[in-house]
């Protein structure tokens, strides 16, 4: 159950858009995944998050993916530290919001794309609460991505952080001093064993999927 569309991000600027939906209505969840890929210059693209999107999709979440700006068909050029990407981010949760049954939106980012996706959480009233997968808080990381960091943790919405003990990008002291200043309900969820990359591939998929769906599933509670 994919189609797929385009959505326009800023003037000259449209993205190349998949939704993965529930084969039944009936079992359609209240809440709509929005999953922001990995850093587009190191070859993030929505295609790394077909297997999580299909499996989203089994179990009732309709599930957007996309790829940012200069990115496979997308028009554009892709930046060096995601600033122009924020808006790629902004629009498709626009877009989701208006055409999805679920207007309320679970924003996903990983690697790279949680910091992004991080600096759009208040910019869309929809999105109702984020998860990062494997956020890049590192000392180099943060030399591209730290200008996010702030939007990202200081936002009032939900929150929960999932990490490899192994990510070789940030160490599990590093995640949790961030997590100190983080406003509002923060969780996290650390992966034994698992490095930055390695928590990317699809032999992780279904553990990610369980920790996507079940914290879904508490927004869910809670708006009702």
């Amino acid at each position: 159950m994919m189609e797929t569309t385009r959505v326009e991000s800023s003037p000259g600027v449209t993205l190349a858009v998949r939704v993965f939906r529930p084969k039944s209505s009936a079992a359609e969840k209240a809440v709509t995944m929005v999953l922001v890929h990995q850093y587009s210059l190191m070859g993030g693209c929505q295609e790394l998050l077909r297997g999580m999107a299909y499996r989203l999709a089994a179990k009732g979440f309709t599930t957007v993916t996309f790829d940012m700006r200069g990115v496979g068909t997308s028009s554009g050029k892709a930046t060096l530290t995601g600033a122009s990407e924020i808006q790629d981010v902004v629009a498709v949760c626009q877009w989701a919001a208006k055409h999805c049954t679920a207007s309320s939106i679970l924003l996903v980012g990983s690697s790279a794309g949680a910091p992004i996706a991080g600096a759009a959480i208040d910019s869309v009233k929809e999105v109702v609460g984020y998860v990062s997968l494997g956020y890049p808080f590192g000392l180099l990381a943060s030399v591209l991505f730290g200008r996010h960091n702030k939007a990202c943790l200081q936002s009032p919405k939900p929150k929960m952080f999932v990490m490899g003990t192994n990510d070789g990008f940030t160490t599990v002291k590093q995640l949790e001093s961030k997590l100190k200043s983080a406003a509002g309900r923060v969780e996290k969820r650390l992966v034994r064993g698992a490095g930055h990359f390695e928590m990317e591939g699809a032999q992780y998929d279904d553990q990610m999927v369980e920790y996507l769906t079940t914290f879904a599933d508490s927004l869910q509670l809670i708006s009702s």
